[in-house]
């Protein structure tokens, strides 16, 4: 189990429906408030606390990758109802920070925010008007249309379901975390096809 303190733990409903992740403290404080109802993951840390003053023993707390609490906090979004927050982290990961105009890859530092429809003709900042290019390709096509730069748009801007945004805001998903996550994606939807040539 020696894995790093800073990997994410999924939290899910009591259901199993993805919706957040947490750090370990968030994840000890669950457990010891008697909150997580059962675990999915793998166990990820094992942390030892103070003496308990009545039987002598250590506390120990076993923190798994993915945990299923009670309570309250964060509810399930309905699907329908859900935009996530766009950002370009988030945009850069949907589209597996690929160029959606040359079909390359780069690092992030190279990659842009391109509106498909460009503002300046009545686009919007929406996850289904927004592709990641590179900065040559961007600039390339300025405030055109592709039509108009006499470029092709290699994949359709799609909006993110909850599950899918939970995926994209992961920070070093594990395996385990990845399984349980596409589980939850639709059936259509493009990551499925993303994640595989990623692998």
């Amino acid at each position: 189990m020696g894995t790093s303190l800073s990997q994410q733990i999924l939290r899910t409903d009591v259901a199993g429906m993805p919706l957040e992740w947490v750090d370990y403290r968030c994840a000890v404080r669950l457990y010891h408030t008697e909150q997580v109802a059962y675990e999915c993951g793998r166990p990820l840390f094992r942390l030892r606390g103070g003496i308990n003053a009545r039987t002598g023993q250590r506390t120990v707390v076993q923190v798994s990758s993915i945990i299923a609490t009670l309570g309250h906090g964060a509810s399930y979004p309905a699907r329908d109802a859900y935009t996530p927050p766009l950002n370009n982290h988030t945009l850069f990961r949907r589209d597996a920070d690929l160029c959606l105009y040359c079909g390359e890859h780069f690092m992030v530092t190279e990659l842009s925010r391109d509106h498909v429809t460009p503002l300046s003709r009545g686009g919007r900042d929406a996850w289904t008007n927004v592709v990641t290019a590179c900065r040559r390709c961007n600039n390339h096509k300025a405030g055109r249309t592709p039509e108009q730069a006499g470029m092709q748009l290699l994949a359709v801007p799609f909006q993110p379901t909850y599950a899918e945004y939970i995926y994209l805001k992961g920070r070093r998903v594990l395996a385990d975390q990845m399984e349980y996550l596409r589980a939850h994606f639709p059936r259509q939807s493009p990551l499925h096809a993303r994640l595989k040539h990623a692998r």
